[in-house]
């Protein structure tokens, strides 16, 4: 089969290459996908370079563990282990493994766990471009004490995250503000959003609404630059590191930031439970209430320039891979 290979970290045109190599087998457990899609993400490009160092513990601490790159992906099952019971050959799955799926390749052997079928009118490039965003935005959303009509800041709502985030939020029945770009405008009022903020024309912070919860989407803004936007016991959280890390750390001084900010304070939620985030879209997607950004699309061939686009952080949602 064919697949994109990288032995060690580093920027896509040092370390990645496509070739021919053994299509994997399944085992007892496994699934074997045969790939018609993936994406390249921001997962994806940190998972290449292993930054922040930390990830390392996870992904291989002096390299890839994991040969073959790739966390979202849709498919058709080929064969299944002995022990699965909720999948058989020919259904159209799509999926995603934060911790790698190696869904850069024409085939890929994954848990049940990590899988589910597509709904009838969804096409493949839709199914994987949609995992990737929604299992992180919806893994701020709910760590959040939010009631319907609450208010809800999302910066950076034309990336991967920020589409999703906004998307789910109507769905639970919030009052959305989007933060994106004037070019960007019409594209998140089709997501739903209920007022937008052109950040190249107004200064975000600057807005006299308040909200229960601001969530940064791309990792460009700060807990201190929104507090003043947040209402008495209202959350931040930013689907990034941040300046020295803070985003990870000041969770850990929630009861003195509470203290100092009128119980305003920031989390850091590690995501978990992929198979809720994808049976979530699955039942969205089948009721036409969620449907991905994708901005390009690439042949499997052409992965290194994908990755390179990626990197530049100005991309729109999500870019997608062909795979077939």
């Amino acid at each position: 089969m064919k697949a994109a290979i990288y032995t060690r970290y580093g920027s896509a045109e040092e370390v990645l290459t496509v070739k021919e190599i053994e299509r994997p087998q399944s085992n007892t457990n496994d699934i074997l996908v045969k790939v018609y899609a993936s994406t390249v993400n921001r997962t994806d490009t940190h998972n290449l370079t292993a930054t922040p160092f930390f990830m390392r513990l996870v992904i291989g601490l002096f390299g890839p563990k994991k040969k073959i790159p790739g966390t979202s992906f849709s498919g058709e099952v080929i064969e299944i282990g002995a022990n699965i019971s909720s999948f058989k050959p020919g259904d159209r799955v799509f999926g995603f493994d934060d911790e790698v799926a190696s869904s850069q390749a024409e085939y890929l052997t994954i848990t049940e766990d990590k899988v589910a079928t597509i709904p009838d009118d969804v096409d493949y490039v839709d199914a994987a471009a949609s995992p990737e965003g929604a299992h992180y935005a919806l893994n701020f959303i709910n760590k959040v004490d939010l009631k319907r009509g609450d208010r809800v800041l999302v910066y950076g709502a034309s990336g991967a995250i920020g589409s999703a985030a906004v998307q789910l939020l109507k769905h639970f029945g919030m009052e959305v503000t989007a933060v994106c770009s004037g070019r960007h405008l019409e594209t998140v009022k089709s997501l739903g959003a209920d007022r937008i903020i052109d950040y190249t024309k107004e200064d975000f912070t600057q807005d006299t609404t308040r909200y229960h919860f601001v969530l940064d989407a791309v990792g460009k803004i700060s807990f201190l630059q929104s507090k003043k936007l947040l209402l008495s016991g209202g959350v931040f959280a930013s689907s990034d590191l941040g300046f020295l890390a803070q985003n990870m750390f000041l969770p850990m001084l929630a009861p003195l930031l509470k203290l100092l900010y009128d119980r305003k304070y920031t989390i850091f939620p590690m995501p978990v439970d992929i198979k809720r985030s994808l049976l979530l879209l699955q039942k969205l997607m089948a009721n036409k209430e969620f449907k991905p950004l994708i901005d390009r699309e690439y042949p499997l061939d052409e992965i290194v320039s994908a990755y390179q686009y990626v990197r530049q952080g100005k991309k729109t949602g999500n870019v997608a891979i062909r795979v077939i």
